[in-house]
């Protein structure tokens, strides 16, 4: 657990962690960005920035200067080597060109027996990976729009890649085929895309499994086998169709490093490898093999920044098995538990001693405990946890991972499954204790996606209420919503715990103006805290309530000390007029209404 710092003035630069999702249509509709003027290629958009093209040895002509010609100098008849002028051109984003000359030294002419035995020699060294099992993924999107919940925005497609696996299933990204309506799948070398069906969805993992029931689709193809967890500075190469071209890329370089990191998607910390091997837009879902062509991980996103050259990321062997074997094993996909506690780590040898540890005893303390996981019920506040399913923790919280590496304890939690036990081992007031508990995924009081579902919401009188939800604070604020959100939504989003399993934080997100509402304009993504005196607990039991309002007046209590008071006959009676107005099909949405 991290330390959330936060400075006043200019917004600092960040890297920023993007997926590598490639749109090939940007719609024009209200609720999306305008796109940049470019030619059309087959009814296709493309939106690309910081491109590099190198231009053949052939266009030499355009960067030919003014005046005396160069002289070429004369070389032996059978020279050994030759210098080739090979200039380059970079397209910067204002359109400007710059043009630069390389030189590359190209050697003498070989054999092709000679040619044939190198590449036998490299063959023999390195197993090439199956690049036929390897898949260009086409999905239309349909997103909801979260500012307008009863409405869907303007549909999208993207390109991407996957890859084949054994039991006529395909692997790709989660964020690939988000909110789709239709995925195709198209193989190495054919010019047919097959329809496919979307048999699970791992959010947090950023994996989603696929099949196609043509059976002519799987024809020829060989599944792909998985290799073990590479070790540091093993080569890698991904394989996928990213932007830049039509067919197969490949690419590769080395594993940099091995650590829990951040899934940008999924908004959770899993096991990760970060490569330098070059992936970009459409290489999502795309495999990554080890030298003896075995599939090591899924390419899923990457780092940019001004200061930042080839960082990738790859979703490893365990994280894709866990996956794998979940849907195998429930039929659907659960997720990855997590232990539902926030702790701190005990690095200070007087923090330690204050909590009765003794010279030789390690570990990290409990600063508090999500009220609605297993773990309320038998760990506590202050508790001391020293190790996990017989694993030592250490007073920063790592655990050690192979030889010479160590990683964060959250590892051994995420081997676990949805339901699985483990035994942890605390220490309490100077006493040892330990405890078999129960792992669950863990609801947050504002939940990072909706996982497909549309979003909720409740309309009376022209007060629109919803629920708050990541996705919702970029519908409302832009990507920088961490910035632009109100700060006190931010402190829920943050630091706030749920209190049930069914909590959510319900906000009056705009007033859509009418005669009866004259007043409450102005009022935009405010919480509401109480209706006619009684908590406000979830949008539905909201809902509820008015609906079953019998008194003269609809009183909302808001944050910041706010009330809006309405006449509940008039309220309800110039609801129907509002919904027509704005072509609303219904004052509720369909999961309220159960």
């Amino acid at each position: 657990m991290g330390e959330n710092k936060s400075k006043r003035g200019r917004k600092p630069k960040k890297p920023v962690v993007e997926t590598l999702e490639f749109q090939t249509t940007t719609s024009g509709g209200p609720n999306t960005a305008a796109a940049s003027s470019s030619p059309a290629i087959d009814d296709v958009v493309f939106s690309v920035s910081n491109v590099e093209l190198i231009d053949s040895p052939a266009s030499n002509h355009q960067n030919r200067r003014r005046g005396r010609p160069r002289k070429i100098p004369k070389h032996a008849e059978k020279p050994d080597k030759i210098l080739v002028a090979s200039p380059t051109r970079r397209i910067e984003n204002n359109g400007n060109t710059a043009g630069h000359n390389f030189v590359a030294v190209a050697e003498a002419p070989v054999t092709a027996a000679a040619a044939a035995a190198r590449w036998e020699s490299v063959a023999m060294a390195r197993a090439v990976p199956s690049m036929d099992a390897v898949v260009k993924v086409f999905c239309v999107h349909t997103e909801p729009n979260f500012s307008l919940p009863w409405q869907r925005k303007r549909q999208y497609s993207s390109s991407s890649s996957g890859f084949i696996i054994g039991g006529r299933r395909v692997l790709t990204n989660a964020h690939s085929v988000e909110h789709y309506t239709q995925v195709k799948l198209k193989k190495r070398g054919s010019d047919t895309k097959y329809l496919a069906k979307v048999l699970g969805i791992g959010t947090e993992c950023d994996i989603a499994m696929l099949t196609v029931d043509d059976d002519e689709f799987w024809e020829g193809v060989s599944p792909m086998e998985f290799g073990d967890l590479p070790a540091l500075q093993d080569a890698i190469t991904v394989v996928g169709y990213p932007i830049g071209g039509d067919t197969i890329s490949v690419t590769s370089g080395v594993v940099s490093r091995i650590e829990i990191l951040s899934y940008v998607h999924g908004s959770t910390e899993l096991l990760g490898l970060q490569i330098d091997a070059a992936i970009n837009s459409g290489n999502s879902g795309g495999p990554a093999f080890n030298d003896r062509g075995n599939c090591v991980g899924i390419a899923f996103q990457s780092l940019k920044h001004e200061d930042v050259e080839n960082i990738g990321y790859v979703i490893p062997t365990p994280v894709i098995m866990h996956f794998i074997q979940d849907y195998e094993k429930n039929g659907a996909y659960t997720g990855f538990p997590i232990l539902g506690v926030e702790w701190q780590k005990m690095e200070n040898p007087d923090l330690r001693l204050s909590m009765g540890m003794k010279p030789d005893q390690k570990g990290v303390r409990i600063r508090r405990v999500v009220p609605t996981s297993p773990e309320f019920e038998v760990l506590k506040p202050s508790d001391v946890i020293l190790s996990f399913d017989g694993v030592d923790i250490a007073n920063d919280g790592t655990i050690p991972f192979r030889h010479g590496e160590r990683i964060g304890f959250s590892y051994l939690v995420s081997q676990k499954y949805t339901g699985d036990n483990a035994v942890i081992k605390v220490l309490r007031n100077s006493e040892t204790l330990k405890f078999d508990i129960n792992l669950a995924t863990h609801r947050r009081l504002i939940p990072a996606h909706n996982k497909g579902r549309p979003p909720s919401y409740y309309i009376v009188a022209g007060l629109c209420f919803t629920t708050v939800s990541v996705p919702y604070f970029r519908s409302e604020y832009g990507k920088d919503y961490e910035y632009q959100a109100p700060v006190k939504l931010l402190d829920k989003l943050l630091h706030e715990l749920p209190h049930s399993k069914d909590e959510q934080l319900v906000v009056l997100s705009q007033v859509l103006v009418a005669d009866i509402n004259v007043g409450y304009e102005d009022i935009v993504n405010t919480q509401v805290l109480a209706f006619n005196g009684k908590p406000v607990k979830n949008l539905k039991s909201l809902a509820s309530m008015v609906e079953s309002c019998g008194d003269e007046f609809l009183k909302f209590d808001l944050e910041h000390e706010q009330i809006v008071v309405l006449r509940t006959k008039t309220a309800k009676a110039a609801t129907l007029d509002i919904l027509t107005t704005h072509c609303i099909p219904s004052k509720i949405s369909d999961d309220l209404k159960t």
